[in-house]
């Protein structure tokens, strides 16, 4: 086993699961050494616009047939965190849809999932012209963490993690990115799995048991679950505190300017 490499888990993980002690919650932060963030709707509120174009796509897709018509609930339900062709292919088997993959170079609206993918794609592409700002909350807490001198990542199952990072002015704090391209790049299995947070951590040479994940998916805080990583936060955007909770999370916070106090001076 060449250094970096981990032996594959009986779930398909490329990373096998590892015992590390129970976290302390916030207080904890201070004992930490790496931030591992979800880019959409923990740093950016990039979920609003991916809500958006989700339900141009769907609702169009789904109008005229005999099936329970797309909510915003079912973004947070079958949705939210997940890679963009697994999004469209949990939706679609909760109405009872199958559809071939076909191809990621499928035409977007294609009657495939990576056609219905990419036309998600596009409506996100129109959107994110208008342009983006992180939250301020988030802003300040990255900024007082590498003060600190805390490591970062970012791991977002989109695709489109660089050009929201370059859209919101966030893109020269973070050399290590791990979004969709390398994940299908380095056949990475998405969210849930925790392997591209562990491909994080690997990257930045910090042990899981010292990393922190920052979601508010709760596919996100189950990957940061599996993974064993020394802390979960939840940041509650609109999945509900509770869901994070269940889904794994150490502690849950309403925005990171609630845990700025907690991190080493």
């Amino acid at each position: 086993m060449t250094p970096g490499e981990h032996p594959s888990d009986t779930t398909g993980s490329t990373f096998a699961p590892m015992t590390s002690p129970a976290p302390r919650g916030l207080a904890s932060l201070a004992d930490k050494r790496a931030l591992l963030f979800d880019l959409d709707g923990v740093l950016t509120p990039t979920a609003e616009v991916h809500m958006r174009a989700w339900k141009r796509l769907f609702t169009g897709y789904l109008e005229g047939k005999d099936v329970e018509q797309y909510t915003d609930d079912d973004y947070f339900r079958y949705v939210d965190g997940k890679p963009r062709y697994d999004g469209v292919r949990s939706l679609l088997a909760s109405r009872g849809i199958t559809l071939p993959d076909g191809q990621p170079d499928d035409a977007p609206g294609t009657e495939t999932v990576c056609g219905l993918g990419n036309l998600k794609n596009d409506a996100f592409t129109a959107e994110l012209a208008g342009g983006m700002s992180a939250y301020p909350g988030s802003l300040d807490f990255l900024e007082k963490a590498q003060a600190a001198g805390y490591t970062v990542a970012v791991v977002s199952s989109s695709r489109n993690a660089v050009p929201v990072l370059e859209a919101s002015g966030l893109r020269r704090r973070f050399e290590v990115i791990v979004d969709g391209l390398v994940a299908a790049e380095r056949k990475l299995p998405g969210k849930p799995a925790p392997d591209t947070f562990l491909a994080a951590a690997d990257a930045l040479g910090v042990d899981r048991a010292d990393c922190v994940v920052l979601e508010d998916a709760h596919s996100g805080v189950e990957a940061g679950h599996a993974g064993r990583f020394g802390l979960v936060i939840g940041v509650n955007r609109g999945v509900g505190a509770q869901t994070l909770l269940d889904s794994g999370a150490d502690v849950v916070v309403d925005d990171l300017a609630d845990a700025v106090d907690s991190l080493r001076s």
